[in-house]
């Protein structure tokens, strides 16, 4: 089975979605020192950013980065955001998108087939008669 994360195809299909539905794409990213954005704009660890076609321009989109082209208060910034950064995509207009919950290294690791945990039993049954 492969290891390969769910996020940066996640990612794209939204950014899609917003485009075919003529909706402004947002992308809200956790700044680290692997991210590669206007430090002047990250507010408590964090940028959201215009991923629009009037706001960006060479926009790659890859399994391990979003890269891009913008101006922030007029200056050129080459953008570079790793996918893992990346907290969500959401439509400016309605605010509809992905949020992800933690990083894909914080995800549980798929169950081995190995021997099955119970939860404890309290020695009552749980289930209740409904008429």
């Amino acid at each position: 089975m492969s290891d390969l994360s769910t996020r940066p195809y996640l990612i794209r299909a939204i950014y899609e979605w917003c485009i075919d539905s003529a909706l402004t794409p947002y992308l809200a990213v956790r700044v680290n020192e692997n991210t590669e954005v206007p430090v002047a704009y990250v507010k408590a660890g964090e940028i959201t950013l215009n991923l629009g076609a009037g706001a960006v321009r060479n926009l790659e989109m890859g399994n391990e980065f979003i890269s891009c082209n913008s101006r922030f208060g007029g200056s050129p910034f080459q953008l570079f955001i790793p996918v893992e950064a990346v907290i969500g995509i959401f439509a400016k207009e309605t605010g509809q998108g992905l949020v992800f919950q933690g990083s894909d290294s914080q995800q549980p690791p798929p169950d081995s087939g190995g021997e099955e945990t119970k939860p404890k039993s309290s020695g009552r049954p749980m289930l209740k008669i409904v008429k």
